[in-house]
């Protein structure tokens, strides 16, 4: 027993009532599809590599995705609380000798930079890169650890002035 087809052969509004729908989704796809991977502060690719930040006790750990990416051509640099990872992932050469039909591995420089909340001191950031994630750990100066308190909440509105 054949059941019957929800839409018939003819795809009018009638037969397929989300085929305008669908258009218009379309429509919105070729018109905003690219819209954030045009802009290197918001798309992540070779330009700006994905980063996850973390925070313990006594350090701030940094991870960076750099697949493809030689330590030789990474750099990571440290200017009062500004940490930058800059570097270049290098295009293989065996490229021109195929007739590619699709490319989507990125190749070029790469930069990210970001504010610490502190000054690290001298020797307090290490770096490994394992299997295309490049580790950093930050340590906090004793004076960062130290220096956070509890406040107390007290109940009700705050004493006037008067």
């Amino acid at each position: 027993m054949k059941l019957p087809s929800l839409w018939s052969g003819r795809q009018d509004m009638f037969s397929d009532p989300f085929r305008s729908l669908r258009r218009e989704m379309q429509e919105m796809e070729n018109l905003f599809g690219g819209f954030g991977r045009r802009l290197p502060s918001v798309s992540v690719g070779a330009g700006v590599p994905a980063v996850s930040v973390a925070e313990t006790k006594d350090a701030l750990e940094v991870t960076v995705e750099l697949p493809g990416v030689e330590e030789k051509d990474i750099k990571v640099a440290l200017e009062g609380n500004q940490l930058a990872i800059s570097g270049e992932k290098k295009e293989e050469s065996t490229r021109d000798e195929k007739d590619w039909h699709v490319e989507e591995r990125s190749y070029g420089s790469f930069y990210r930079s970001m504010s610490l909340p502190f000054s690290p001191d001298e020797g307090a950031v290490e770096a490994y890169l394992d299997k295309g994630v490049l580790h950093l750990k930050v340590k906090k100066p004793a004076e960062v650890g130290e220096s956070a308190k509890t406040i107390e909440i007290k109940p009700g509105a705050p004493p006037s002035a008067g």
